[in-house]
């Protein structure tokens, strides 16, 4: 009797131990389904929140605003057209004789040339939507392997700097104020030279008939307005911003080179 009693406790034991075991199995299964059915994107309609902010809190979970920044991406998708190929005078990336006087002035200063502009180099790469952090990540990246760089906390304030001599003076002989403005000289020291010398982008090279022919096919209000409101990966004005009527005189020129 007592031998049957201890079998049956045995067998109800064990049912209990299995049936628990296959409800714990189904919670798992049920995780496992739902992680595989749930969404790999959000529809997001413009206007709408599409998550930056939750984005941007999870950025700040795993560090300061800087640490998140990819700098290098920014680089590669902004930059290195110019800075890997030399491209208008820019100086390469890793380049340190081409570097050595740049980097004597300092990072605020380079940072400063790559938020505001410098030569034929646009503001910001050319990108108005890229941020200062993100500019300064860009930055970073570039001239890593030439000089030490600074923390993001010991530059934060030197953008707001007297502006470079250097930087002044070109922006001052760039844009003449009165209306017959000198395209030749416009466009050599504006952002336009960095892209149209080279053809980078897809931009039509300074001089290249062939390459001009149908844009001025299209007239030159269809040009000016193009060079004043941005095209394709041409941004507004060349990322110059000059006045327009010194915008058109840079097409008139390049035009003419053309014609």
């Amino acid at each position: 009797m007592n031998a049957s009693k201890l079998i049956l406790g045995c067998l109800t034991l064990l049912g209990l131990m299995t049936a628990a075991s296959a409800h714990a199995q189904q919670e798992v299964d049920r995780e496992a389904l739902a992680e595989r059915l749930a969404p790999v994107g959000q529809l997001c309609l413009e206007g709408e929140d599409c998550g930056t902010a939750m984005a941007s809190a999870g950025a700040g979970d795993t560090g300061t605003a800087g640490d998140a920044i990819d700098g290098e991406g920014i680089y590669r998708s902004i930059c290195m057209a110019c800075h890997e190929t030399g491209a208008a005078g820019s100086p390469v990336r890793g380049d340190e004789a081409a570097w050595a006087e740049r980097t004597g002035k300092g990072f605020a200063t380079l940072l400063d040339h790559a938020l505001n502009g410098f030569n034929a180099m646009p503001a910001r790469g050319g990108n108005p939507n890229l941020s200062d952090a993100e500019v300064r990540a860009a930055v970073a990246y570039l001239v890593e392997p030439v000089m030490d760089v600074p923390a993001a906390a010991d530059t934060a304030d030197d953008t707001a700097a007297a502006p470079d001599e250097d930087a002044s003076a070109t922006a001052s002989d760039a844009a003449p104020a009165e209306s017959g403005a000198d395209g030749e000289a416009l466009y050599a020291s504006a952002p336009c030279a960095a892209c149209h010398a080279a053809g980078i982008a897809g931009a039509p090279k300074l001089g290249d008939t062939e390459a001009w022919a149908p844009r001025i096919d299209k007239g030159m209000e269809t040009l000016y307005a193009s060079a004043i409101n941005g095209i394709g990966t041409m941004p507004p004005k060349g990322g110059a911003g000059l006045p327009d009527e010194e915008i058109k005189a840079i097409v008139d020129y390049m035009v003419g080179e053309a014609q």
